[in-house]
């Protein structure tokens, strides 16, 4: 499906992927070592080793090319500071139990084939294929965006107002890592569900908050999303069947999926919300 998006996005590419939750107090960290000066050679095991000395944690990394998964027991957030603080190149990309999070610069099928892409499983998965107009080509600027844990945004669009949208986060004590206005959407919503919001209120308070014209899909551990903005300036189409749904840009990149001769094939309208339970 990515790939069938190429000549919509072919800057950079990304993909986060859900899969069953890890036990109760067990996270993971995926992160990407692309910015640092050694690249693909970057000494993920010294790193795991260096963490476990330090914050007297027991960590595994699982590495391949310049990303890395992260999993352990303790805090996420004083793992992330640590983080921060001692390999300050080192990109964290996302963060939960259940997330995993691959992106990288270049067109879809190099980043899925540097990552093995085909390889992962999983019971939900949330993609993008990017052409920039808002900011750089950077891997931290490449979709999907995360905030909190387990949460994560695409967007085919562009808002007007993210700068206002930033200003009102930060007042809140919310750091940003990207000029992307992608991630002033992504902070907004999980800053609404980390106020207590359902889903589908911090969805109805972004239709209030957010400006422009977007296509937004979201991924929880349990759930999907879809938005258009009130105007539907950008495309998407859904296919349903008994066994799956699967959302893209186009239909072309759904055509070549199993029975999709018999699925329930629909635009979404504008300023509805498409929420499915996994």
């Amino acid at each position: 499906m990515l790939i069938g998006m190429t000549e919509r996005g072919p800057d950079s590419a990304g993909l986060a992927i859900f899969s069953k939750s890890l036990p109760v107090g067990q996270h993971k960290i995926s992160l990407y070592s692309g910015l640092t000066t050694d690249g693909a050679d970057f000494n993920w095991t010294g790193m795991r080793h260096h963490a476990d000395e330090t914050l007297g944690i027991s960590s595994t990394i699982q590495h391949s090319d310049n990303h890395a998964i992260l999993t352990f027991v303790g805090n996420p957030e004083l793992v992330k500071r640590w983080i921060h603080e001692h390999y300050p190149a080192v990109h964290i990309l996302s963060t939960g139990s259940s997330i995993d999070l691959f992106k990288d610069v270049g067109s879809p099928a190099a980043v899925a084939s540097r990552y093995r892409l085909d390889l992962l499983q999983g019971s939900h998965l949330v993609g993008h294929t990017r052409m920039a107009t808002e900011s750089a080509v950077t891997p931290d600027r490449a979709h999907p965006f995360t905030a909190g844990e387990d949460f994560c945004l695409v967007h085919n669009g562009s808002l007007s107002n993210p700068y206002g949208i930033r200003r009102m986060l930060e007042s809140h004590g919310i750091h940003f890592d990207t000029d992307n206005d992608t991630e002033a959407a992504c902070r907004f919503l999980e800053w609404r569900l980390r106020e207590g919001d359902t889903l589908e209120e911090a969805i109805q308070k972004s239709f209030t908050e957010l400006d422009g014209f977007f296509t937004f899909l979201m991924g929880t551990a349990n759930q999907l999303a879809l938005i258009r903005d009130p105007f539907a300036c950008k495309p998407a189409v859904v296919a349903e069947t008994g066994d799956y749904v699967a959302i893209a840009s186009e239909f072309r990149s759904l055509a070549h999926l199993p029975d999709i001769q018999n699925a329930h094939i629909f635009e979404p309208a504008p300023e509805e919300m498409y929420v499915w339970r996994i």
